[in-house]
């Protein structure tokens, strides 16, 4: 395949900048992949606003082929990489006017949005373009921390209140909303039902790992449905041990392995956009955090390029018939 170019065609360290070399014209794009370099809402460390730049770079080792999936998801999407968005390091309510801005015009031209943050704080102006565009959506969310915590040091926004903000908004199907692999110390007892007194269903770690990634899915299928969905993914879902560069560290997650085979396994759901947030480049210094993360939108894209092949597949059967 000549779209996007591969290692094996140029060499990784040429690069253009952009995911795995994508170009940036819209023209019969299905996917496209943004960045959001903002982290000015984060609590603890800073930097994920480099994790766009870093992503991209780590993705030049990726090849274009899925091999589980059996497409060429970027090809199959004609995906694009429009660069970043000109955030407000300062400005959080100034930002999110911008990423949405950004967010609702691609979904109302039909392409599907993978936006790279950037802190978790993020996904609220997301959320708030997918609501604009498609009503309230679903959401499955991939964390450690439900992220439904109201004020911090009494101000609403950052990135530990973006899913509480969003039910205020109505941006969400509440009863369709997963929050999957939540774990770790917490303030209070009563943390996780800041969650589920809203309306969402908390999946945490130790659960996963009792029932078992198959049997989890099965749920959230049957829940979802076919409702319009997007998929937030905080890296600090991973165990550490294999995803460092983060901003809140939570021992005893999922490790690679599992994490690919749980995203791999979220076939048959309407996805209308995604975010990847909270890598730091800073505390990530071999690169093994961006390289997952690339990794992850890889299958993000696969996950698209099925869906596309689907609904190829059923219109050419519906035409001969």
């Amino acid at each position: 395949m000549k779209y996007p170019l591969s290692p094996d065609v140029k060499p990784e360290f040429c690069t253009t900048g952009s995911f795995m070399r994508l170009p940036a014209s819209r023209e019969n794009a299905k996917l496209a992949v943004l960045g959001i370099p903002f982290d000015t809402a984060a609590s603890f460390r800073v930097g994920a606003r480099f994790a766009p730049q870093a992503i991209r770079q780590a993705s030049m080792t990726l090849f274009p082929y899925h091999p589980i999936h059996k497409v060429y998801p970027f090809d199959d999407c004609n995906a694009i990489d429009i660069g970043d968005i000109s955030v407000i390091p300062h400005n959080i309510h100034r930002s999110y006017e911008l990423i949405e801005s950004a967010m609702t015009d691609l979904m109302k031209e039909g392409i599907i949005p993978i936006g790279i943050g950037g802190d978790h704080s993020v996904t609220l102006a997301n959320l708030r373009a997918a609501a604009k565009v498609h009503g309230p959506v679903a959401m499955l969310h991939f964390d450690s921390h439900t992220d439904t915590w109201d004020t911090y040091y009494e101000e609403k926004y950052w990135h530990g209140s973006p899913f509480i903000r969003a039910y205020e908004e109505g941006l969400l199907q509440t009863d369709k909303v997963f929050q999957i692999g939540i774990r770790g110390t917490l303030n209070h007892p009563g943390d996780i039902d800041s969650s589920t007194d809203l309306g969402y269903n908390v999946i945490t770690t130790p659960e996963l790992k009792e029932r078992g990634i198959k049997d989890v899915l099965k749920e959230v299928k049957k829940t979802i449905g076919d409702t319009p969905c997007f998929l937030s993914f905080d890296i600090d879902f991973v165990d550490p041990s294999c995803a460092p560069g983060t901003g809140t560290l939570e021992v005893g997650g999922l490790n690679s392995f599992e994490t690919l085979e749980m995203i791999r396994s979220l076939q048959g759901f309407n996805f209308i956009g995604f975010d990847l947030v909270e890598v730091l480049p800073p505390y990530d210094p071999t690169q093994i955090t961006s390289l997952l993360a690339a990794t992850i939108i890889h299958d993000f894209a696969s996950l698209v390029a099925l869906k596309i092949k689907e609904e190829e597949l059923e219109k050419s059967t519906q035409n001969h018939s």
